[in-house]
């Protein structure tokens, strides 16, 4: 069993300090969860639940898949896929580790899906993971929900006349990210590299970082254009001019974190000088609120 770290305990005791929502503290109702499906381009959709954003190539060569949300919704989103394609679901990548992008992972492997990702989901999956900031552990994964495929930096896949990139960016919101990018047609499935619209978490016991998140957006930029759909881990489908907006503010959040260290304020003084009001209040009002992801990036940068 892995023990409590002092980042955790850190990050634990500031929420409950500053008065915070715990994080992901209600569970979701499955049954009154509705998947909606947005068509995008050259046979491949976004689906949107509870939980990650799903993307799905569908064509001749079958269903790939990114990501697959919490297993009580699997019925539902096959259903949805079905409305789509009668092709079988071939492939899954996970985008990371985190319950809410591979809670239906055994559900698709028991029915001879073959499940991809980076060799540190495949870890992390395959050993207890304990999430102290949001007061959670996590047991193995059975047999079934692990991938069998996994890459250390990039997987190409050719289907549905398309060239699909999985590559892996490290250290950013875990150690085990991976971007997925559809060549031809112009789509970025991000995972949780980038929640839009609102503040992310890091999972810094699972490896991620506000550098490596910088970096991931950075370089993900390179690649993207006016015209390309960005399917981020959370939120709506985006653009390129919301990306950009969302890097500005993980580096403002991180310069202005940076300042506060340098000069010995503590986290509790920094987080009520209110070093964030110059932004929309709605970046707080999504999985974390600003005090929180402020606490996140502190305890980061001051290890």
């Amino acid at each position: 069993m892995r023990l409590l770290n002092p980042i955790g305990t850190l990050l634990v005791s500031a929420s409950f300090a500053l008065g915070a929502t715990p994080l992901f503290a209600q569970t979701p109702d499955f049954e009154s969860v509705q998947i909606e499906t947005i068509p995008l381009r050259d046979g491949i959709y976004m689906l949107v639940g509870e939980g990650g954003n799903i993307g799905v190539s569908a064509g001749e060569d079958g269903v790939f898949l990114i990501d697959d949300q919490f297993a009580p919704l699997t019925e539902k989103i096959v259903a949805a896929i079905r409305t789509i394609s009668s092709e079988p679901v071939r492939f899954l990548i996970n985008t990371h580790w985190h319950f809410d992008h591979t809670g239906g992972n055994e559900n698709f492997g028991k029915a001879g899906v073959v499940i991809v990702a980076h060799d540190n989901v495949r870890d992390r999956m395959s050993t207890e993971q304990i999430i102290e900031v949001i007061g959670r552990t996590f047991p193995p994964s059975p047999t079934a929900a692990l991938p069998i495929i996994t890459f250390n930096d990039t997987m190409t896949f050719h289907l549905n006349g398309e060239t699909i990139h999985a590559f892996h960016v490290d250290s950013a919101h875990t150690d085990g990210d991976a971007i997925v990018h559809f060549k031809e047609a112009n789509i970025i499935h991000t995972g949780d590299t980038y929640f839009n619209g609102f503040y992310p978490f890091i999972d810094v016991e699972s490896g991620g970082s506000i550098e490596g998140m910088i970096a991931a957006i950075e370089g993900l930029s390179l690649l993207i254009d006016d015209e390309t759909h960005i399917i981020p881990g959370h939120g709506p489908l985006s653009n390129q001019a919301e990306l950009m907006v969302y890097l500005e503010m993980l580096k403002t959040v991180r310069d202005r974190v940076k300042v506060a260290i340098d000069k010995g304020m503590s986290s509790e003084d920094f987080i009520a000088s209110e070093p964030m009001a110059d932004f929309p209040s709605t970046w707080g009002q999504g999985f974390l609120s600003t005090e929180q992801f402020l606490q996140i990036v502190y305890a980061d940068l001051a290890r």
